[in-house]
């Protein structure tokens, strides 16, 4: 069945969003997202991305298909929007690996992608409806293959500012949350904890006192603060410092070379909601 076929065949599930959207908004995901997927895409014989919810102009997906061919150039990118006219007004923008498809959370393309990007998505969501959207999202993502080491397809979910200096997204499996990252552009910040602003919609309501997130934005701060110090050789020096003293107290999955980027990631059990 053809992609199109597919598409008509299928309920569309979700809500339109505000579909706001800016150039280069996505760079700080689609760096990571090289950086920690890139492998996969490499090696697979369908490196199948999704861009799930681009709003009301293609950017984030033709960007999207720009970075990830800097590693996997054989990367092809579907844009998929829940509301026709963005799909229609996204067809010219449609070249080799590029095509643009009406659907929503039941992902329209033929098999299993490799990669689910859902930005700014799930923001108009309530939080008890997330984990739901979660599953179906991952239930659609390349399975792993022990025989070649593969960890399968990625969800990367989450949410940023509209000129992308600031994000936090998750990022899942098809088993489920693997990990939070925290991403920023080191000179606008004045401190880590102003990132809670942009948590995404499983965690942004969990910032409160007796929550695994609060307690790390408030170690976060804390560990910033003793490195004021470091603040005369840059801002960037200032967060590897901060970033290196967290790894005592929490499972921080990367290192220098990411953290030079202004990122962190976390393992999303350490930050998971309680009850």
């Amino acid at each position: 069945m053809g992609m199109t076929a597919r598409a008509a065949s299928l309920s569309v599930v979700g809500t339109v969003t505000r579909g706001t959207t800016n150039p280069n908004r996505l760079r700080r995901m689609d760096r990571w997202i090289a950086a920690a997927h890139g492998a996969e895409l490499r090696r697979a014989e369908d490196p199948a991305a999704v861009d799930l919810g681009y709003g009301a102009a293609p950017w984030t997906a033709v960007e999207l298909l720009d970075r990830l061919r800097s590693v996997a150039p054989r990367a092809h990118v579907t844009g998929v929007e829940i509301e026709p006219a963005r799909v229609t007004a996204a067809r010219p923008y449609e070249r080799d690996g590029l095509v643009f498809l009406r659907g929503g959370f039941e992902i329209p393309v033929p098999g299993r992608p490799l990669l689910i990007r859902a930005a700014n998505v799930l923001r108009q969501y309530d939080e008890a409806e997330v984990s739901a959207v979660w599953r179906r999202l991952c239930a659609r993502l390349a399975p792993a293959d022990p025989g070649t080491g593969s960890r399968g397809g990625l969800l990367v979910e989450g949410t940023c500012d509209e000129i992308g200096r600031r994000h936090v997204w998750v990022a899942l499996g098809p088993e489920g949350p693997r990990t939070v990252t925290f991403a920023t552009r080191l000179g606008s910040l004045e401190r880590p904890s102003d990132l809670a602003e942009r948590l995404p919609k499983a965690l942004i309501h969990r910032n409160v006192p007796g929550e695994p997130v609060h307690a790390f934005l408030r170690d976060f701060d804390r560990a910033w603060a003793a490195a004021a110090p470091y603040a005369s050789y840059g801002a960037r020096q200032r967060w590897i410092r901060t970033a290196g003293d967290l790894t005592a107290d929490w499972p921080v999955t990367d290192g220098p070379a990411r953290w030079r980027q202004g990122e962190i990631t976390v393992r999303w059990e350490a930050l998971a909601p309680r009850g």
